[in-house]
This record gives structure tokens, C-alpha cells and sequence, in this order.
């Protein structure tokens, strides 16, 4: 049943939806918008805080560690704690909602920052799949969130190591329902309970579609739900996620540093796909045994390529360790399945690898170049030993 379809007795109060014989009424509820952004090589955390404080107007800044309230072990953590920063922004209307007055942004070490707007949550399922409609591709929050990215790494300054923001972004949705009523029709349900019965209108919302959907979609839209206790569920899904229950801070940091993830593995994966390009055109290009200044130049570029993605590549996937937190853990999973990182690691590899074989011929067809040309020359020196040897005496008497 469609999310839309509700009983004419249910339509007056616009807190409480039915679908069957079951209901729902947010009592207080946030929605995130992250916008992942590449503005540089790396960087300096330390040196982004103090800019941060000595800037007029920079807003508060802090380092964002994991709070931990789950039990779990102190050591999963941030390797370095990424630096978030709440600063004003104007509200910017969004369905019948408008985000918070304070945007957030997150700055990691390895180059990237997530912009982020909260948006206040009120009423039952038509609400949400208006804001999830409304949200997805939406222009005004994406060119604000840029506008954001920009003025973060002019306020930065020299912390950002050669600045430049990508014109890739990476866009994701948590809605984070903190207090709700699952009514059914025995009384109040779990949220794993009403998750099952809700499954099509979760997946209207998810995926913010209004038409009629089959039961595989539905399926693969709530195909990964988590849960911790008997009172708090979490599905992930490719363009939002939804977190019922209590103590979701952990959560939604876990999924917006796979969003940022995302991004950085689809820039690195195009960045390797134009180094490849070249490399290609430079394995093509006719050798030149004197001055191979080409293929030096080409051999420098594809070793700074090398270096440069296998940095990028292992400091994104080194950043978060969550090891030790079986429920993080299993929530971090769920999003690297759902953006399929696994199959952008395994492409990434594939191409450095690539890259590596490129440079290793290069390389040895500089050397054979370069054995030729020593070779030409010991020639040349044996040709003139033997002439000033026999030869030039010969014609000197002949001249003579």
C-alpha cells in the first residue's frame, strides 16, 4: 500500500498516520543533510583549530570524538580526530520545514569536509517522504553547502594543504527518530515491530518515491536493519538511512564518515582513470634515447600518482577502526555495502596496480634506452682508439 493511501479518519491529525492497523506520531525527531566535499591534499588539524579560534565570526570548534554510550572499548576512535565546527547560516525552507539556524561541518585530516543542516522533525509518514521528496537533488542546499565548503577553507587558510575544492559532492539523509509512538494494534510496538510492518511506506521514504514500488525493492530497500536492543532500529539504505531510538550521535557520525568515504573513493577512482589516460598516451609516444626528457617527466608523473592515491586510500580506510564496537561495526558494513566500497576499493587497487605495471615498463624501457645509448658510445670510443692507433699514423706518413 502506498504511503499516501490513509484512511479519511486519520487525515484531520496530521501527527498520527495509519497504514493497517498500525500508527506513528513523532514527538522529536532530526533530520541531517550531509554534503561530503574534497577541498584539498590534507589537512593540518591542529593548525585548522587555532584558525578556527583566532578567526572573527569562525564559530565554535571542537575535536569530534565517538561518546560511546554503548559499552565499548575506549580505543575505538578517530586516528586523528576529525575537527567540527558549528558556525550561523541563514534557515533555508525545505517542504514544510527549514533547516536549523547553525550548519556543522567536519573537517578531516586526509582533505575532505562534511557540511551538515539539521532540520527539526514533527508529524507521521506523509511529512517524511515530503522532506525526503524535497531534500533529494535539492539546488538551494547544495549550492549553500558549497558556499560553506568555500568560506571553511578561506578561513583555514595555509592549515589546507594545496586547496582546491572538487567539483564532486557527495550528498546523504539521516532521519533520526528520537521519540516516537509505534501504536499497533495491541498498543504500543517495538521499533523493529514497526519497521516490519511498515516496510513499503520505510522504502517510499527511503527512497523517495511516491510510486508504486515492488515487494524486491522494498526488500533491498530495508534489506539492512540493525539493531542494538529491543528498542532502537537502524536501516540503511543507498541515498538515506533511518535511525529509531534513543543515543544515534555514534550512528550518524559513523554514516557521515562513509558518505565522506564515498566521496573520496569515487574522486581517487576518476583521478586514477586520467593518470591512466596518460600513462597510456606515454607508453604509446615513440621513445627517445637522447634526452628522454618525456619519458622522465611521465615517470615522475605516474610515481607522484602512485604515491599521492596510495596515501589518499590508506588514510581514508585507516581514519575510522571500529574493531571493537560489534554494533558501530556492524552499522559501518551496512553503509560500505550499501555505496559498495568494497567494489570501489577493489577498482581503486586494480588501477594502482595498473599504474604500477605503467611505471615498472616505463622505467624499463628508459634503462633499455639508456644501455643503448652507452653501448652507441663505447662503439664510437672503440672506432676512434683504433683509428688514432693504426690509422691516423698511416695517413700522417701519406700526407706526408
Amino acid at each position: 500500500m502506498s504511503v499516501t493511501s490513509h484512511s479519511k479518519d486519520h487525515m484531520n491529525d496530521p501527527g498520527r498516520e495509519s497504514v493497517g492497523r498500525c500508527t506513528l506520531r513523532i514527538d522529536k525527531g532530526v533530520c541531517v543533510v550531509m554534503f561530503a566535499y574534497d577541498v584539498g591534499f590534507s589537512i593540518n588539524l591542529d593548525a585548522a583549530e587555532r584558525a578556527v579560534g583566532q578567526h572573527p565570526g569562525g564559530g565554535d570548534a571542537q575535536r569530534e570524538y565517538l561518546r560511546h554510550t554503548r559499552k565499548s572499548p575506549r580505543s575505538v576512535e578517530y586516528r586523528p580526530a576529525p575537527l567540527r565546527v558549528s558556525r550561523r547560516s541563514k534557515r533555508i525552507p525545505v517542504a514544510s520545514f527549514e533547516t536549523d539556524e547553525n550548519v556543522y561541518a567536519v573537517a578531516y585530516d586526509f582533505g575532505a569536509v562534511s557540511i551538515a543542516y539539521t532540520i527539526a522533525l514533527r508529524g507521521g509518514a506523509p511529512e517524511l517522504l515530503s522532506l525526503t521528496e524535497a531534500l533529494y537533488e535539492n539546488q538551494q542546499l547544495l549550492e549553500e553547502s558549497r558556499r560553506q565548503a568555500d568560506a571553511l577553507v578561506a578561513m583555514l587558510g595555509g592549515a589546507v594543504q594545496l586547496p582546491r575544492t572538487a567539483p564532486m559532492v557527495e550528498d546523504y539523509v539521516v532521519l533520526h527518530l528520537d521519540q516516537a509512538l509505534w501504536q499497533g494494534p495491541a498498543g504500543t510496538v517495538s521499533p523493529a515491530d514497526w519497521l516490519r510492518t511498515w516496510k513499503h511506506e520505510v522504502t517510499h521514504i527511503l527512497r523517495s518515491e511516491r510510486a508504486s514500488l515492488s515487494s524486491q525493492e522494498v526488500d533491498d530497500a530495508t534489506g539492512s536493519c540493525i539493531s542494538y536492543g529491543l528498542e532502537d532500529a537502524a536501516i540503511v539504505d543507498w541515498n538515506a538511512a533511518l535511525l529509531l531510538g534513543p543515543d544515534m550521535e555514534d550512528a550518524i557520525a559513523v554514516l557521515e564518515f562513509a558518505n565522506v568515504e564515498l566521496l573520496e573513493m569515487r574522486l581517487l577512482d576518476d583521478q586514477l582513470d586520467r593518470a591512466l589516460e596518460r600513462a597510456y598516451t606515454a607508453t604509446t609516444r615513440r621513445a627517445r634515447a637522447y634526452p628522454p626528457r618525456k619519458d622522465r617527466a611521465s615517470l615522475r608523473e605516474i610515481a607522484q600518482l602512485q604515491v599521492s592515491g596510495a596515501m589518499l586510500f590508506e588514510g581514508v580506510n585507516n581514519t575510522l577502526k571500529l574493531l571493537g564496537d560489534q554494533y558501530l561495526a556492524r552499522l559501518y558494513r551496512a553503509a560500505l555495502n550499501r555505496f559498495h566500497l568494497p567494489d570501489w576499493d577493489a577498482s581503486i587497487l586494480r588501477k594502482l596496480a595498473t599504474l604500477e605495471s605503467i611505471y615498472d615498463k616505463l622505467n624499463d624501457r628508459q634503462t633499455t634506452h639508456r644501455t643503448e645509448v652507452l653501448e652507441w658510445i663505447v662503439i664510437l670510443l672503440i672506432a676512434f682508439e683504433v683509428f688514432a692507433a693504426w690509422l691516423w699514423p698511416a695517413l700522417r706518413a701519406w700526407l706526408a
